[in-house]
């Protein structure tokens, strides 16, 4: 039996054409790029959250000699959310970067360590979370939740 997936999402021709809320977000996850450390990629990712209680938390991408030891700034921030906000969800992530070695100038989408682990944070706080990406400059794109980015998931419903 064929059966067939759809991704549906938003795309705006830039962060003036979001709503305030959104552009926001998306101008913190931008302004926040320059807190990463990334002396080897020189990719500087900016994750910006707002909870449903209303918090703005923030993550970056941070590197490691030891590569790949790293964290993404996606991960990061999920870390930030469950130490000081544990069980609460996110409303909207917003996910920017700045390329040192070249352009910005796009939406980047998260990595598959950082899919999976936005999908469970989503899973286990019952939320989906809307997720904005955007670069520095140019085309945003809107999702209605993370899971989208991850189209058949390994759950903790698999490990049960």
């Amino acid at each position: 039996m064929k059966k067939e997936f759809t991704l549906s999402y938003e795309e705006y021709a830039s962060a003036q054409e979001l709503s305030e809320a959104d552009a926001a977000l998306l101008a913190k996850a931008r302004e926040v790029t320059k807190d990463a450390y990334a002396p080897y990629s020189h990719f500087r990712v900016g994750a910006a959250a707002r909870l449903v209680n209303g918090e703005v938390i923030t993550g970056t991408n941070q590197e490691n000699a030891a590569f790949p030891a790293g964290i993404c700034a996606e991960r990061t921030l999920l870390s930030v959310a469950a130490t000081l906000y544990p069980g609460v969800s996110i409303d909207t992530l917003a996910i920017s970067y700045h390329n040192e070695n070249g352009i910005s100038d796009r939406p980047i989408s998260p990595c598959g360590i950082c899919r999976q682990s936005l999908q469970e944070f989503e899973q286990r706080t019952g939320r989906p979370m809307r997720v904005v990406l955007g670069g520095e400059t140019g085309k945003v794109i809107v999702l209605a939740g993370s899971g989208l980015l991850l189209p058949f998931a390994f759950t903790s419903d698999e490990l049960k």
